[in-house]
Parts: structure tokens; C-alpha cells; sequence
């Protein structure tokens, strides 16, 4: 009799510890960015997050926090890099903080349009890039996203860079795009997205750097005088995963999750080659001064740019060679 009530106690605890492994397996991923809910990356994750709540039989979700409700990027980043967040689709931008390489995205003019800057991104010397992540930064890059091209908003009349040299203007805060404005002449502001339309509206900056969604979403145009359509920079997105807890993953769970928020980051490329032209022409059509501008506008910046960032990564060359060869496809 005890041995059977051995017997049966030990099937009670074996049965136990499965369904116990099997609930600390599942899990509801935590995912932050800093971009409002409308946003385009915004509505991949979700989608990222519905499909991966499906696919794995409810077995995982995914709950997104937009809009810096989990802090501003480095905040997040260190976030992932510690465990307390899961995912993160954040800025190439913040991540060139840490791994100075990546600042190598942000060479001004690497990318001739919008379809351009998507090769790019496609190509194997970026996506061989993200190798570097879980030594330098603790976190596992899946697969980059973006946004529009960098274009410039002014409170003021703007006829040449020159009359950019002095103006407070805002930017996202990192070394690439604090370099350029520093080779023009203005001083670069950086400020929170939240607080860029009551500031470009009481003139706490006189400028701002922004792609076109959020100038036409976010209505930056209503205290301008003058748009520059430049296309200076791309600005590239990753998805990020961190280091922690992608280690605490079986192999099948990494596949899943590795393949579907791939999936919805590059959609996010698509959206965007798709949608920018109707965005710029209808911050065109608000009846702002709107001036298409070259690299030639922005005179001997762009060079200077080239030098100081010529000894900062080492992949610079690199990219340059992948745009050239993706330039015409």
C-alpha cells in the first residue's frame, strides 16, 4: 500500500512539474518604444504581437507600451539589457549611443530616396551589423525597421544653410545627427517628442529636424514658415530582444519570435516607401513655403560629416559600397 501511494505521489509531483514548466514558459512579452500610438511602429508591434499570441496557441503575448510610458530609449535599453523589458523596437539612433558602428546609417545622404534607404537596410552588411549587439549591448538585434527620411521645419525663412547657422533646433539626441547640425552651424537642441509642437509654437526652438509622417500626423507644419524637403539622413528602427531573456528561450520559441517580428518590422519598410511621397505632398499643399533642397544646400557640412565619422566605424565603407551597388535596383 505505500509503495503504491509512493507510486502515485511521485506521478502527482511529475505531472505537476509539467504543467509547472509549461506555465513559466508562457509568457506576456513587455515591448516599449517611444512613438505615439498611431505611429507605424507602433502598429507593427501590435500586429508582431497578435500574430505571435496566435501562432503560438496563447501560449505567449505580447503587451506594447508606446508613446515612453516605459521611459525615454536609454532608459529602455537599459531596461533590456538587465531583464526587467522584454522587446523593444527602438531607434537605430539610440543604439549608435552604445555601438558606435551603427552610427555609420547616418551618413548624410547615403541613401538617394526612400526605396533606397530600404535596400539598405535589406542588404546582408546590415543585417551582419546586428551581430555585434549581445557582446557590446547585451541585446539581440531580430531585424531593422525605419521611418521617413530627416526632413527640417523652421519657424523662420530659410533661404540657404546659412540661415540654419544659430537656430535652435531640435533634434533626436545622438552623435551622427548632432555632428551634421554642428558642421552647419546651428545648435542642435535635443527634446522628447512629446514636447517638440508647444516648443517649435513658442519658440523655445526655432527649428526642428523630423520626418514627414510625424510632420504631417503631428501637424508641426501649423508653426512653420518654411519646410525643407531634404531627405538628408534615413533613419533606420531595430527590433530588439533582450540578451536575458532571449537566453531564457527554448530554441522553437527564439524561431518564432525571430520570424514574425521580422516579418512585421520589414513591413514597416513597405509602409513607408509606400506612403512617404502622399505625406510630403500633403505637407506641400498646407501653403508653407516648401523648398526641395540637395546635398549641395548644405555645402562643405556633408564632408565634414564624412571626416569625423570616417574614424569612428569601421563600416562606414562598407555601407557606401552596399548603396552604391543597390543604388539603381
Amino acid at each position: 500500500m505505500t509503495q503504491t501511494i509512493t507510486a502515485l505521489g511521485r506521478a502527482a509531483l511529475a505531472a505537476l512539474a509539467l504543467v509547472t514548466a509549461s506555465a513559466a514558459s508562457a509568457k506576456d512579452f513587455r515591448l516599449g518604444l517611444i512613438t505615439p500610438p498611431s505611429h507605424v511602429w507602433t502598429k507593427a508591434a501590435e500586429a508582431f504581437g497578435t500574430e505571435l499570441e496566435e501562432a503560438s496557441d496563447g501560449a505567449h503575448s505580447v503587451t506594447v507600451f508606446p508613446a515612453r510610458q516605459l521611459g525615454n530609449e536609454a532608459e529602455m535599453l537599459q531596461q533590456l539589457q538587465t531583464g526587467a523589458l522584454d522587446m523593444a523596437f527602438m531607434t537605430v539612433a539610440e543604439v549608435s549611443n552604445r555601438v558606435t558602428d551603427f552610427g555609420a546609417f547616418y551618413a548624410p545622404y547615403l541613401a538617394n530616396d526612400i526605396a533606397h534607404a530600404g535596400r539598405i537596410l535589406r542588404s546582408d552588411t546590415a543585417k551582419g551589423m546586428l551581430d555585434q549587439l549581445p557582446r557590446e549591448a547585451g541585446v539581440v538585434g531580430v531585424a531593422y525597421g525605419m521611418a521617413g527620411l530627416r526632413q527640417i521645419v523652421s519657424r523662420g525663412e530659410v533661404d540657404s544653410a546659412e540661415d540654419l547657422a544659430g537656430l535652435k533646433l531640435r533634434i533626436t539626441p545622438f552623435d551622427p545627427i548632432l555632428d551634421f547640425y554642428n558642421a552647419i552651424g546651428a545648435a542642435p537642441t535635443p527634446m522628447p517628442l512629446p514636447a517638440v509642437y508647444d516648443a517649435l509654437a513658442n519658440g523655445q526652438v526655432d527649428a526642428i529636424d523630423m520626418d514627414a509622417e510625424l510632420i504631417w500626423a503631428l501637424k508641426y507644419y501649423d508653426h512653420a514658415d518654411t519646410i525643407l524637403q531634404s531627405d538628408h539622413m534615413m533613419f533606420p528602427m531595430v527590433g530588439l530582444v533582450s540578451g536575458r531573456v532571449w537566453a531564457g528561450l527554448s530554441e522553437e520559441d527564439r524561431a518564432l519570435i525571430a520570424e514574425l517580428m521580422e516579418q512585421h518590422l520589414d513591413s514597416t519598410i513597405d509602409t513607408y516607401v509606400e506612403l512617404e511621397q502622399g505625406w510630403l505632398d500633403q505637407i506641400e499643399g498646407t501653403g508653407k513655403t516648401y523648398v526641395k533642397v540637395d546635398r549641395d544646400f548644405f555645402g562643405d557640412a556633408v564632408d565634414q560629416w564624412n571626416a569625423t565619422w570616417a574614424d569612428k566605424t569601421a563600416t562606414l565603407d562598407e555601407l557606401r559600397k552596399v548603396a552604391e551597388d543597390t543604388a539603381s535596383q
